[in-house]
């Protein structure tokens, strides 16, 4: 028989300020510093309102989750704001969401976000610097088993929060100052790496361009500004005049090539590739969608569907060696060329679909079309709104240089070697990161 003792719980009601079940039931956390109630170290800031003027613009201050920190969430016109108060920002405080609290979505208003403003829907808290190092309270935020054992803490449905005084009795573990301040030179120590390996693979970004225009003779142009009076442009590579010739700059840029310029339509075909749900012989189907594509790594994620719920845009069958273009707002470079394990996917219909051409080679079609030159073009021919995009019409008229096939072949197989050298350092830069806030962590918990 189990004893009373063994069976009852015993509850602190000193710290118990909440009648929930979830926080007499949470993991409690065991630290190799002393533990101490974020009320020791933050309070509540007087925050300064400013009217908003139509006529002005307003960066909004937004933040991330899982201690991402900060950020300019977006820059609006007075016009475009509902409400007609905006705080101040606070250097150096604590920014947060007072209607969604959870996952870790806190971080440091740091000095270069003293001219943004927060909405009504934000809160600042003072920190006291001579207790805490801001780094050191940073890199807490980012530690998931901390904002985890918070969250159990969280009210309301679709918004989980902290009220401010539930907020202000979550506890974090507080080394003294000096030790929070060499934890954080050991972290920063460790995480240099990383950063060198990040802004090594944004060289080689920028290589893998600087290199497609030297072989092919063109120049980058600079930032066009309006221009007053008369331009001069290449007739022989004019052949419409209408608003999609606007920029004459491109066409004379391009006109210095040392190759043809010839459009996508004349050398290549796109097929038309629809698929019928009744004839398809599996029950479920692998979606290739827009969101699925990233410009380095390619294809990121595939979704399971089931023919019977197949969305009104799953129109298209690939092939291996199919190059799909986003046509989407294509300037987000969301382009593909299909590998041999993805053949007989359904892909959306915001894809054109190009095939593979014994004389030309797709992948230096996908670096040109990423490249400066390519995605002018693209974004001249754009058509609407909120969802800017191009047809295929369009896209068969977009002109590209072409060297002959073993040239194509040459600088192809050079960027693809580039672009592993990005993969392999961007890789290397993550494992970094997350192995030194690993060791972070380490030190933090018994």
């Amino acid at each position: 028989m189990l004893s009373s003792m063994e069976i009852l719980k015993t509850i602190p009601y000193s710290e118990f300020y909440m009648w929930d079940v979830k926080r007499m039931s949470k993991e409690t956390l065991s630290y190799n510093y002393p533990v101490v109630f974020l009320n020791q170290i933050l309070s509540k800031a007087n925050v300064e309102w400013e009217e908003i003027v139509d006529d002005k613009e307003y960066p909004i201050l937004g933040v991330r989750a899982q201690g991402k920190g900060v950020y300019i969430n977006r820059i609006a016109k007075g016009n475009e704001l509902t409400m007609r108060k905006y705080q101040k920002s606070i250097p150096n405080s604590l920014f947060y969401c007072k209607v969604r609290t959870v996952k870790g979505q806190w971080g440091i208003v740091h000095p270069q976000f003293s001219n943004s403003y927060g909405s009504s829907n934000m809160t600042y808290l003072n920190i006291d610097k001579d207790k805490v190092n801001l780094e050191f309270f940073e890199l807490l935020l980012k530690i998931k088993r901390i904002t985890d054992n918070w969250d159990k803490n969280a009210v309301g449905a679709d918004g989980r929060h902290f009220p401010l005084k539930t907020l202000l009795n979550l506890k974090i573990p507080l080394p003294t100052l000096s030790e929070q301040n060499r934890l954080v030179a050991n972290y920063n120590s460790k995480i240099k790496l990383a950063k060198e390996q990040e802004q090594k693979a944004k060289q080689l970004e920028q290589e893998i361009e600087e290199y497609l225009f030297e072989v092919l003779g063109i120049e980058k142009l600079e930032e066009k500004h309006n221009v007053k009076g008369l331009q001069f442009v290449h007739y022989k590579n004019l052949d419409r005049w209408d608003v999609l010739a606007k920029d004459l700059r491109i066409l004379n840029g391009l006109s210095n090539c040392k190759y043809d310029l010839k459009k996508i339509g004349e050398v290549f075909n796109f097929p038309s590739r629809s698929w019928k749900k009744k004839e398809f012989k599996k029950p479920a189907f692998k979606y290739i969608e827009l969101g699925a594509i990233d410009p380095t790594t390619g294809i990121t994620e595939l979704k399971e569907i089931e023919v019977k719920n197949a969305p009104s845009r799953a129109t298209q069958q690939v092939k291996s060696g199919d190059f799909l273009i986003g046509t989407t707002r294509p300037y987000l470079k969301r382009f593909v060329i299909i590998e041999p394990k993805y053949e007989g996917n359904i892909c959306s219909s915001g894809f054109s679909i190009i095939e593979p051409s014994s004389n030309y080679n797709l992948f230096y079609l996908k670096e040109f079309l990423m490249s400066y030159f390519g995605l002018e073009q693209l974004k001249n021919r754009m058509t609407g709104g909120t969802y800017p995009a191009i047809t295929n019409n369009e896209l068969k008229e977009i002109l590209v240089p072409f060297p002959k096939v073993k040239i194509q072949n040459k600088i192809a197989n050079h960027i693809s070697d580039l672009k592993q050298q990005i993969k392999d350092l961007q890789n290397q830069a993550k494992e970094n990161r997350e192995k030194t806030i690993q060791e972070f962590e380490e030190e933090i918990f018994n």
